[in-house]
């Protein structure tokens, strides 16, 4: 799955998809948990978003196959008769349930902007992952980028900014809390599958189906869970609006998008990518939320976005190369949203 030869045009299309998403899924995740009246189950939207991923999944798996015989065939051969493979990929679906539902605890009580720059966290932590599960190196620059990272996530998060516009109670610590446990369970889950993809000829698509499924039952429990009782008094979508709606499309869609990002582009453009994505939560939150601005946050953010460029730098630029990496570093490393 080495990155292929496609225009920029292309290249840029996708980027600027997945710049949008991202910076999009934040921010009305953010309004849904801070704005609105009746609030909503975030376990049910886990749930669904799951459900959502597993259909656009089989869309893609059909579109591959050519038929819907040979997509029966094909779900029959690696999911029916591949329990081993089910209970393989059930280890990614437990992981990034609890991520998923920590990214509601986290905006629920951080503002987007924050989140945004804090959850870059994932950049080292899955740094970390790759060196112990798949026996890669980092260069000196990369490592450097990673404790320059730490430093501007530790200035974005020193003195917490205020939110004129956001009149319910939050608590700084759980958000940051919350955010640490999603970024560790990013960086682990991230590598897990990617280890998984290297070692076996089976699709992109069949992995996700099999993941997916694993997550609706996984995330079903936790709606039974955290909370089975309120569900069965308030009903399943109790809360739901259009924007509770669109964050579950654009929960589903990132995912998605991230593939195909990490399979047709390179680090330094989805460096680009995070850094863009982490302005326009920015202004965003300064319209939406009433975000007051500090030093601290802006020194921080350009800490954030230089690290983020200096560790996509291609590895042959510095004087850690280590031959045969390159390849490895073009095979996907995918993450859920």
């Amino acid at each position: 799955m080495a990155t292929e030869n496609v225009s920029l045009l292309f290249k840029l299309y996708c980027l600027t998809v997945m710049t949008v998403v991202a910076a999009t899924y934040i921010v009305v995740l953010r309004y849904t948990r801070t704005v609105l009246t009746e609030m909503y189950f975030a376990t049910t939207a886990v749930c669904i978003t799951e459900v959502l991923k597993l259909i656009l999944s089989l869309g893609m798996l059909t579109r591959d196959v050519g038929s819907f015989r040979g997509t029966l065939s094909t779900l029959y051969e690696h999911i029916l008769r591949s329990p081993k493979e089910m209970l393989k990929l059930s280890i990614p679906s437990v992981v990034y349930a609890v991520q998923n539902n920590m990214a509601f605890v986290a905006l629920s009580n951080l503002d987007a902007a924050v989140y945004q720059v804090t959850y870059q966290l994932k950049i080292p932590s899955t740094a970390l992952c790759t060196v112990f599960m798949l026996n890669r190196s980092l260069n000196k620059l990369q490592w450097l980028s990673v404790f320059m990272l730490c430093a501007g996530v530790t200035l974005v998060q020193w003195k917490p900014m205020e939110t004129t516009k956001v009149q319910v109670t939050q608590n700084p610590v759980l958000g940051f809390v919350a955010i640490a446990i999603a970024v560790l369970c990013s960086g682990f889950a991230g590598v897990y599958f990617e280890k998984v993809l290297k070692t076996s000829d089976t699709s992109l698509w069949i992995r996700n189906i099999q993941m997916y499924i694993s997550g609706i039952v996984i995330t079903a429990f936790g709606v039974y869970l955290n909370d089975g009782a309120q569900v069965l008094e308030k009903g399943f979508f109790f809360g739901y609006t259009h924007w509770v709606w669109i964050v579950i499309l654009l929960a589903s869609l990132g995912g998605l998008y991230t593939s195909v990002v990490v399979k047709y582009t390179d680090n330094i453009m989805k460096g680009f990518s995070a850094a863009a994505a982490i302005v326009i939560s920015t202004a965003a939150s300064v319209l939406l939320f009433g975000l007051q601005l500090t030093l601290n946050f802006v020194a921080g953010t350009i800490l954030v976005c230089v690290s983020i460029y200096y560790y996509g730098l291609p590895k042959q630029n510095t004087s850690t190369f280590v031959p045969g990496e390159v390849e490895k570093q073009k095979q996907p490393l995918v993450n859920n949203v």
